[in-house]
């Protein structure tokens, strides 16, 4: 059974059209809308799932954020890896408790949170210091202080090398993946997986080059398209929108040359 919603807590209201904000729970605190306010106090001690009304009579109701929630709702310097690619790249880089992992262009910390909730040991490069300040306030945000024990952000250029060594699996985020292929060879161990996130079909050739020309197999590159759909009573139709391209997730296998 979850704990009563605390101070401190963060709760993702949710008003009847399933509108969604992100609010921190403080003592003698207030959630401000056109629908009136929410006192914190009366949030704090109940537990999640449930509704409070605001001073015009808008219901809202309380929930502990996902993992997914938070990515789309937190501070952010740079864009995120949204969820409908973090699934996957969790899946393609075969991410496991205890893992090591380095994550070049970390950003937000988007990627970041996804690859520590599964359990892995992070090492971090990024070359702005405010996008690994805000990564770091991100990542303490959702998973806490002690999320911090297992990752380290260092400002650094992947391109120009990778210091650590026996890497069990690299995950990249960067404009010129295909820069870092040579020094993954020597930080990677055999076996160890690479996965990038590429915007552009033609990002995605130039390191499919990279990697054919290196001790790497199992290569693949996939796009995920999410679409949702609307079910009501006999009306079920697929949504008029849909989360279509983001980018492009390239996976393969470091082998013995």
């Amino acid at each position: 059974m979850s704990a009563p919603l605390r101070a401190g807590d963060r709760v993702l209201l949710i008003d009847p059209r399933g509108r969604r904000y992100l609010v921190t729970l403080k003592v003698g605190g207030e959630f401000h809308s056109h629908g009136g306010y929410v006192p914190h106090d009366e949030l704090i001690g109940r537990v999640e799932g449930t509704t409070v009304r605001a001073t015009k009579g808008l219901a809202y109701t309380a929930l502990r954020p996902t993992l997914a929630d938070f990515v789309l709702k937190m501070p952010r310097g740079a864009q995120v890896i949204y969820p409908k690619d973090l699934g996957p790249i969790l899946l393609a880089a075969d991410v496991y408790p205890g893992a090591r992992v380095l994550e070049s262009g970390v950003g937000s910390g988007a990627l970041s949170l996804a690859l520590l909730r599964a359990g892995a040991e992070v090492v971090g490069y990024e070359l702005r210091e405010d996008f690994a300040g805000r990564a770091q306030q991100n990542v303490e945000a959702f998973a806490g202080a002690d999320a911090l024990e297992h990752y380290r952000v260092e400002i650094r250029d992947c391109y120009e090398g990778i210091e650590e060594v026996g890497l069990d699996r690299i995950v990249l985020d960067l404009p010129e993946p295909w820069q870092v292929v040579k020094h993954s060879e020597r930080s990677l161990a055999p076996g160890g997986i690479l996965v990038s996130y590429t915007p552009t079909i033609l990002q995605a050739v130039q390191l499919r080059e990279a990697l054919a020309a290196a001790p790497f197999i199992q290569t693949t590159t996939i796009e995920v398209l999410h679409r949702s759909w609307h079910i009501e009573g006999q009306s079920v139709r697929p949504d008029h929108r849909m989360v279509a391209h983001t980018g492009f997730l390239t996976s393969a296998r470091l082998v013995v040359a």
